[in-house]
């Protein structure tokens, strides 16, 4: 079954500036965010294979969708991440069935590799619930300079009986970043870490 969709939301985010220095090139996030109608709303359910099908879709979906925002080749995204929110007749567990079993596939193929694995979080809240989808490094998860978060919110989302699913791409790391670690440049892109 496909995901019934209310809405879809993409947001780019460019940081120009930091502390009163340039950040030249401006680095760039892009997140696009789902509404979704949450088939199991209210009730208890062992079987969340609906839900994990439908991250398969929404991981294809929204991974093309951000990285069309920043008008980038899909090469060129550095970082990755997803997260959810469930409204409040669902259950985190929802929001796992969509985030893990399936989502990370179609997300790495928007992205072309994707070695490391892909950053989540998940909670219930309300209708405006700030959604905090974590940033790594899609091909070496040490690479500090790419620990980020980017939040977004949807006004009326999610509603009790909905789930809002978020992925969010960059084209490089925090504007100038300066607490060491692997860098770029040293990825070997082969374990997911270096």
């Amino acid at each position: 079954m496909s995901a019934r969709i209310r809405k879809i939301v993409v947001v780019v985010e460019e940081t120009r500036s930091e502390m009163g220095r340039p950040v030249e090139p401006p680095t760039r996030k892009a997140a696009a965010v789902a509404v979704i109608a949450n088939p199991f709303a209210g009730t208890y359910q062992e079987d969340l294979s609906e839900l994990i099908a439908m991250g398969e879709e929404l991981g294809a979906l929204l991974g093309q969708k951000a990285v069309e925002a920043l008008g980038i080749a899909p090469a060129q995204v550095e970082s990755y991440g997803k997260a959810a929110v469930v409204g409040e007749n669902g259950e985190l567990e929802h929001a796992a069935a969509l985030l893990h079993p399936k989502l990370g596939a179609p997300l790495r193929k928007a992205v072309e590799k994707g070695a490391a694995l892909v950053p989540s979080s998940k909670k219930r809240g309300g209708m405006n619930a700030p959604i905090d989808i974590p940033l790594g490094h899609k091909d070496a998860a040490f690479v500090r300079s790419h620990f980020d978060a980017m939040e977004v919110r949807v006004p009326d989302a999610p509603r009790a009986n909905e789930i809002v699913v978020a992925v969010a791409v960059t084209d490089s790391g925090r504007p100038l970043p300066r607490v060491g670690g692997l860098t770029v440049s040293e990825i070997k892109g082969e374990d997911g870490l270096r």
